[in-house]
């Protein structure tokens, strides 16, 4: 007699029911079903720095990666990864104790979260947030509570009034991102100095995503939230190499904190990847020894293109939120007479031939998210040049 297959309950786990194949991922398979250009989904169209590509060639001929690496990561990265931090921030690490290589920034995020969290901790999220903070929490168990950055002056703000009543007394940690992803903001010094300040007040650990740390843009300046008084024994911070060297497809991130929350984090990781990447550790201790003026041409070609994109964006019709940081650009369609961010991007392959992301998946409140829609501009010029000649034709 055939086995009886329970239908009692879902078969996927309840924490995650809110959660579908990602947003990403439909509208990536929508650009590539239309052929319509990609600004969806972040990633850049072209490789990184070719030395750098040439010494994970050179990594993995000589053997060093392609079997396990050590747990918390090479050696050598570990050690460029404290490097880096002592150098651009004046931060100082143990590599040994007080540094973790992560499969990609996800994965530290994730790692994190399941570490630090108990079942009913709530967790302060800046929101619009990118999806996968979300479903760290539900795996955790936890419960998000969402601070909303709202438009103001042509940029999205943080309220420090509405962030300092969202802790409470269950509150376990804030989780932050800067430069934002989607809208591209940059804390300043007096809203991290705020924000370190409730931290050590109410006792809260801080997971921070400084993964586009180094693309900052005008007179916007990062500074890691670690650097403030009473932060570094309380904050976890999460860096990458995929979006400063765009080797995404490589997943190697890092996690910087004191040696019991790095301990905790690891505790998680070793049975989420265990380890990654192998080959590419070595790549990427390399790309972080790489001069200054490597990122500072980056940054310029980075900024080129937000300007191309922005350009175009304005003239199409949008209202344009021009971004402080990172390679997204959120703009709101109301100006078009469009209302609905989803129907509006499920639209735009057949109006105009170009792929965008609605900010809504990135909120709780989708309503609040509606209106905004983002666009990617880690591309070629020429790329953003014809995005933007296509996107006019929704004003025509």
């Amino acid at each position: 007699m055939a086995a009886m297959t329970s239908t009692a309950r879902p078969h996927l786990n309840r924490r995650l029911a809110e959660f579908g194949t990602t947003i990403f991922a439909e509208m990536s398979a929508l650009a590539q079903s239309t052929g319509s250009i990609n600004l969806g989904q972040g990633f850049p169209d072209t490789d990184g720095p070719e030395e750098i590509r040439e010494a994970a060639v050179r990594a993995l001929r000589d053997g060093r990666g392609n079997q396990y690496p050590p747990g918390p990561g090479v050696p050598e990265l570990r050690t460029a990864v404290a490097a880096h931090q002592l150098r651009r921030y004046g931060l100082s690490y143990d590599p040994d104790t007080e540094v973790l290589v992560t499969a990609g920034a996800t994965e530290a995020i994730a790692a994190s979260l399941l570490a630090l969290l108990e079942p009913g901790d709530e967790v302060v999220a800046l929101e619009p947030y990118y999806d996968s903070y979300a479903a760290s929490i539900a795996m955790a168990g936890g419960r998000r509570v969402p601070v909303t950055l709202r438009p103001h002056d042509g940029a999205f703000r943080l309220d420090l009034d509405e962030l300092r009543a969202a802790v409470t007394d269950r509150t376990r940690l804030l989780l932050l991102n800067t430069p934002h992803n989607p809208t591209g903001t940059v804390l300043t010094r007096a809203e991290l100095t705020a924000v370190a300040e409730l931290a050590v007040e109410r006792n809260l650990l801080v997971v921070t995503d400084e993964v586009y740390e180094h693309l900052v843009f005008d007179d916007a300046e990062h500074i890691p939230l670690a650097t403030f008084p009473g932060m570094r024994e309380r904050t976890v911070t999460i860096g990458s190499a995929g979006k400063t060297y765009s080797f995404t497809g490589w997943k190697v991130g890092w996690v910087t904190a004191a040696p019991e929350l790095v301990s905790a984090v690891r505790s998680a990781k070793q049975f989420l990847t265990y380890v990654a990447s192998g080959p590419f550790q070595y790549a990427v201790a390399e790309a972080l020894a790489l001069p200054d003026s490597y990122l500072d041409d980056f940054r310029r070609a980075m900024l080129a293109r937000r300007d191309i994109l922005a350009e175009g964006l304005t003239a199409a019709g949008f209202e344009v939120f021009r971004p402080a940081g990172t390679y997204f650009i959120t703009t709101d369609i109301s100006p078009l007479g469009e209302k609905d961010g989803f129907a509006f991007c499920r639209s735009l392959p057949e109006r105009a031939g170009v792929v965008a992301i609605p900010n809504a998946v990135f909120y709780d409140d989708r309503a609040a998210g509606a209106p905004y829609v983002r666009f990617a501009f880690c591309k070629r010029e020429d790329v953003l040049h014809e995005a933007a000649d296509r996107l006019r034709r929704l004003s025509r």
